[in-house]
């Protein structure tokens, strides 16, 4: 059991490491919503890897995250922005707004406009279909 609780402790802590660069790349704003000035949050994108990555990780800011860990709760209205952000060159960011949209998708129609006029390449359409919201 301690080993496993040792190994948790060193994802958490390989996780925490990529705090600067996530920082940097967000520009200190969540990178779904883009809202800035607030406390923003490691986000992993399901499925994670063994080893913590910065391409497979977001910055989040705490009503994005709780959405995301309850999609049941979902504000639509929240998600609007998902417009612009689903054209972001970071490509974790293109996965998790495609997976919000195909989501959303099932009761509003402008999310099923969006992923419409939406083109992702191969390997991200694959990455999307790896696993939805839950």
């Amino acid at each position: 059991m301690a080993k496993g609780f040792d190994q948790h402790q060193h994802y958490l802590h390989q996780l925490s490491l990529l705090g600067k660069d996530l920082t940097r790349r967000s520009r200190a704003s969540c990178e779904l919503c883009t809202k800035s000035g607030m406390s923003l949050s490691i986000f992993e994108i399901p499925p994670a890897p063994r080893e913590p990555q910065l391409e497979s990780v977001l910055h989040l800011c705490q009503s994005c995250l709780s959405q995301l860990q309850k999609p049941k709760q979902i504000e639509a209205n929240h998600w609007r922005i998902l417009s612009e952000t689903v054209w972001s060159e970071v490509p974790a960011v293109q996965v998790m707004a495609v997976r919000i949209l195909k989501h959303l998708a099932t009761h509003q129609t402008w999310a099923q406009e969006i992923l419409e006029d939406l083109y992702l390449e191969d390997e991200l359409k694959v990455w999307v279909d790896q696993q939805g919201l839950q």
